[in-house]
């Protein structure tokens, strides 16, 4: 795939508005080719609006967004256009069907079928091993593509998810908060998946409460309050201690109004 563009997707001046409830307030928001953002914020600061409207699930009141340097057309964009920008989501809600073994979930809604129309299965089969050895490594004992996804622990879960939207050619993938209520085995697998998306020259939005692990795969780190970008930080200008007291500091002086 070439990559000739500047940013993989920017926002310019984005605002969103509820009824009169102001979601953003003029965001403005890039990612490059390769890079890994951690999106921070309190809940309700936005991060939620900001990757709907990314993703197609909402539509701006107004201001312009960028894909691979096109002007997005909001009239027509949707989850399903966004997802042929080749931008994926990984919701902490697991979109995995509990019954189906691994290589009907890699496929759900993308079937491959043949002449007849009909979904060809050792196709299918063959594309899901590739993804789970060479794309994620996934190496989970007694596990194959023919495994239910109730077998799976939480982490290889996400790992399956991530797994599916890059070989769905995604040039960006989203990372809704995908290490809530896992153990910190788990959160190692989902943290080392990030690092394959990396390695596969994409791009990734990661979402998270925990500074410790933003902080260990992201290249730069975005703060977003209450609709507005507060904060954006290379992560070589700063060091895990230095980032926490930023947002400790920050979170201090917004709750005494100084």
């Amino acid at each position: 795939m070439g990559k000739e563009y500047t940013h993989v997707m920017r926002m310019e001046n984005i605002h969103k508005h509820f009824g009169k409830v102001v979601a953003l307030k003029g965001v403005n928001f890039n990612i490059g080719n390769n890079e890994v953002i951690g999106l921070i914020g309190d809940n309700g600061a936005g991060k939620s609006t900001m990757v709907k409207i990314l993703t197609g699930v909402y539509a701006p009141t107004y201001g312009n967004m960028y894909i691979r340097d096109e002007k997005v057309d909001f009239r027509q964009y949707s989850v399903k256009v966004a997802h042929r920008y080749g931008i994926e989501t990984v919701y902490q809600e697991r979109s995995l069907g509990e019954k189906q073994p691994l290589w009907r979930n890699f496929f759900v809604g993308r079937q491959i079928t043949n002449r007849f129309g009909f979904i060809n299965v050792r196709k299918e089969k063959e594309i899901s091993q590739h993804i789970m050895l060479d794309l994620i490594g996934f190496r989970g004992a007694g596990i194959t593509v023919d495994s239910k996804v109730k077998v799976l622990s939480g982490g290889e879960r996400q790992g399956i998810a991530i797994g599916r939207a890059m070989h769905f050619d995604a040039d960006l993938i989203v990372l809704d908060e995908p290490t809530v209520a896992l153990s910190l085995k788990e959160i190692r697998k989902v943290l080392n998946f990030i690092q394959k998306i990396k390695e596969s020259n994409r791009s990734c939005v990661y979402i998270s409460h925990t500074i410790s692990h933003v902080y260990e795969v992201s290249d730069r780190f975005v703060v977003i309050d209450r609709g507005e970008i507060v904060a954006n930080i290379e992560k070589s200008e700063v060091s895990l201690q230095d980032l926490d007291e930023f947002l400790l500091k920050y979170s201090t002086e917004k709750e005494t109004g100084a």
